[in-house]
């Protein structure tokens, strides 16, 4: 859990911190690189963390992300220039992408599939605190301490993590001759970068058929063909083709790019609405958005113990789309005139729409994939979410740039326009001085912009909700692996569990209602059962030996 909080609050604590960090160290154009080099890193490894733990084992290659983003913080720390904070930032971000994928992996190797869903409710209540916790946290530091604790915060928080998976993470791993995939690795990083460089420069730097656009989308495409050519082929692949022949796997990660387009656009869209329009400060301009944290964290919680229950696997993500539709177009009523109030209440639907899809998303993706791919699968999962945000915020960004042009346009004339956005003025604390016709426009255009952004998220989730009618229901049934674990006698948390990740022989899947009939063992709890071929958890007689995972 720990390395999930390292995970999801570093990506938004610096947010509010950089104004500070680069006055300090100097290097205005190279302002966007801190994020974007961290993101770059971050997304194009998380497969490979997550193939290396299903080849060499999941605890070890968890631990190793965990130091190496530990070792990238405390550099970004004593960074002395832009340039020394960018690169600790990239090695930051390689040690990142590991440590999301290696969580999800770990756990779901250890929860039974119908215990997954309440425990990955407590996972999914990270994400949606750390996108309000980060940038409060990030402000608060560097307003009371210095802006390099933002990155000195994670070692104490790393420390215990590291601790606490060495100590009570107990898999035994069984290692077997294999090489990572490395040239279908490469490949995929090529293309990430491609990708995440379109969304990060289409709009902004560049035009979107300028050249530099159009042949990092031509890099993308070339690299992703290729990538597929060299996984159908390769011993241990990155990301297995098997995974996707379940329909349900690939629709989930269908749902996974959508939902996190829709929720890393609205969480950044919406404070600067909140500062332009509503007048809040930064600080309470995040807390504005509140109410669609709590949505998101009630959500979460809710779906993955409803999901438990049964019944439920296709039911949750229509439910979640569903809602997301409907939030976006309550978030279509925010205009110059919204009470705060309001502005603040209404973000709540999305909340919870978002919170359901991405939740039952993740459970979707687990409980279809198999246990020697768990880690590739959770990879997988992560990757697409983030690359839906990268290109989300990119699209509609680009969106909202043109309507905000076009309405100050309108209102105020050309040259007013460029020398308001080009001069530095349009910010919320310069806009307060200026006369009212310019403020006034201001706001339209911030409202507008707005708009335009929740318009493109209705037809996202839109296409979730039609998407979500294909996924077909699996039941699931009780595992050894969980009933070990709680009940009989020797059970307990303690328990450890042999790791089959690379055996030889068939993939069994990690829903263990879809293998044989399950039979009683003796002394193993009133509520244990077993199945009758071969467990892939297999109970370790000697839980106090040393482990080699």
């Amino acid at each position: 859990m720990l390395g999930i909080v390292l995970a999801t609050l570093d990506g938004q604590i610096i947010s509010t911190a950089l104004p500070t960090v680069v006055g300090d160290l100097g290097g205005m154009d190279h302002f966007s690189w801190v994020v974007t080099v961290y993101l770059l890193a971050m997304s194009a490894t998380t497969p490979i963390w997550g193939k290396t733990g299903d080849l060499y084992g999941r605890k070890g290659a968890y631990m190793s992300s965990i130091g190496l983003f530990l070792a990238g913080s405390v550099l970004c720390g004593l960074a002395q220039n832009m340039v020394q904070l960018i690169t600790f930032r990239a090695l930051q971000g390689l040690g990142a992408g590991g440590l999301m994928v290696g969580a999800l992996s770990v756990l779901g190797v250890l929860v039974a599939p119908q215990d997954r869903g309440r425990v990955q409710s407590v996972v999914g209540v990270m994400l949606p605190v750390a996108f309000v916790g980060g940038p409060l946290l990030g402000g608060f530091i560097t307003d009371y301490m210095n802006w390099r604790w933002t990155f000195y915060v994670n070692v104490p928080v790393g420390i215990v993590a590291l601790v606490a998976v060495a100590r009570g993470v107990k898999l035994h791993t069984e290692r077997v001759k294999g090489r990572i995939d490395y040239l279908g690795a490469l490949l995929l990083t090529v293309a990430v970068m491609a990708l995440t460089l379109m969304a990060t420069w289409a709009g902004n730097r560049y035009s979107w058929l300028s050249q530099p656009i159009t042949g990092l989308g031509l890099v993308a495409v070339v690299s992703l063909a290729w990538f597929v050519r060299v996984e159908r082929r390769a011993q241990e692949p990155v990301m297995p083709p098997g995974l996707f022949r379940s329909r349900e796997f690939s629709l989930a990660q269908v749902l996974s790019f959508l939902a996190g387009a829709v929720m890393v656009s609205t969480i950044n869209y919406l404070p600067q609405y909140m500062q332009f329009v509503q007048g809040a400060s930064s600080t309470v301009s995040g807390m504005l958005i509140l109410p669609m944290m709590l949505g998101m964290l009630t959500a979460q919680l809710t779906a993955g113990r409803l999901t438990d229950r049964g019944g439920l696997d296709r039911v949750m993500p229509i439910s979640g789309s569903a809602v997301m539709v409907v939030g976006a177009l309550v978030l279509l009523l925010l205009g110059t005139g919204t009470p705060v109030a309001l502005a603040s209440a209404l973000t709540v639907v999305m909340g919870l729409g978002v919170g359901i899809l991405m939740q039952s998303t993740l459970l979707t993706t687990l409980n279809n994939a198999t246990h020697k791919d768990m880690g590739a699968a959770s990879g997988t999962v992560t990757l697409t979410r983030t690359i839906g945000g990268s290109l989300g915020v990119a699209v509609l960004g680009a969106v909202q740039s043109g309507r905000m042009h076009e309405t100050l346009v309108g209102r105020l004339g050309s040259g007013t326009e460029e020398r308001l956005t080009a001069g530095g003025e349009f910010t919320p604390a310069v806009l307060k001085n200026m006369p009212p016709a310019v403020r006034d426009a201001a706001e339209a255009a911030v409202t507008s912009g707005l708009r335009g952004v929740v318009i493109g998220a209705t037809f996202l989730s839109a296409v979730a909700f039609v998407t979500t009618w294909f996924i077909r229901a699996a039941p699931r049934a009780g595992s050894p692996l969980a009933d070990g674990a709680a009940g009989g006698e020797g059970g307990g948390s303690d328990a450890t569990y042999t790791d089959h990740s690379r055996t030889e022989g068939e993939d069994r899947p990690a829903t263990p209602s879809l293998r044989a009939t399950e039979q009683k063992q003796p002394g193993a709890g009133a509520h244990a059962t077993f199945p009758r071929e071969p467990s892939q958890y297999s109970p370790v007689p000697d839980a106090g030996a040393p482990d080699p995972g």
